[in-house]
């Protein structure tokens, strides 16, 4: 084998190798917070996980969010597209229910690229440091005005005794 076809041959291979790896050097998001949200006024929990960029993305990058229903069913699945411009990622659940205390609820968040390939892999567990138990049942207002909830408030009055949520399982 001459030295110009050797040289050929060895570029080839340089390039196929370094055609496997991510363009963008490491990880493309870190973990910066986690908890549960509990909106008393509308009566519902979910979890929060916010991310930060530390790389670039291409355009049509997603983020998918697996969280562990805390009542027992199936696993919450959250799809979200990324924005190159933007820096910070919000990822919210759909509500739950039946959030225990200090109990750790496992999270995998998985980043894609444009192509479907998974580009990262984030798993973690979130603690809440109180019951769902203490919400109310019921939503307190309704509506875009934030009207008192009739079904709460009968002849415009607060009850004795708000009734609390109950975990169905």
């Amino acid at each position: 084998m001459t030295a110009k076809r050797l040289t050929a041959a060895l570029l080839v291979a340089i390039t196929s190798l370094s055609a496997c790896q991510r363009e963008t050097g490491p990880d493309p998001l870190e973990l910066t917070g986690k908890m549960f949200v509990f909106n008393y006024r509308l009566a519902y929990a979910t979890y929060m996980i916010t991310l930060t960029k530390t790389e670039q993305v291409a355009d049509g990058s997603t983020v998918t969010a697996t969280f562990e229903d805390p009542s027992g069913g199936p696993p919450l699945t959250l799809d979200r597209k990324l924005f190159p411009k933007l820096d910070k990622v919000v990822l919210e659940s759909p509500d739950v229910t039946c959030v225990k205390k200090q109990k750790p609820y496992a999270v995998t968040i998985e980043v894609k690229g444009p192509d479907g390939a998974i580009l990262q892999t984030l798993k973690t567990t979130v603690i809440s440091n109180l019951d769902q138990d203490i919400m109310p049942a019921e939503a307190l207002v309704v509506g875009p005005a934030y009207d008192k909830n009739p079904d709460v408030f009968k002849n415009g009055k607060a009850p004795e005794h708000f009734q609390t949520a109950k975990c169905p399982v």
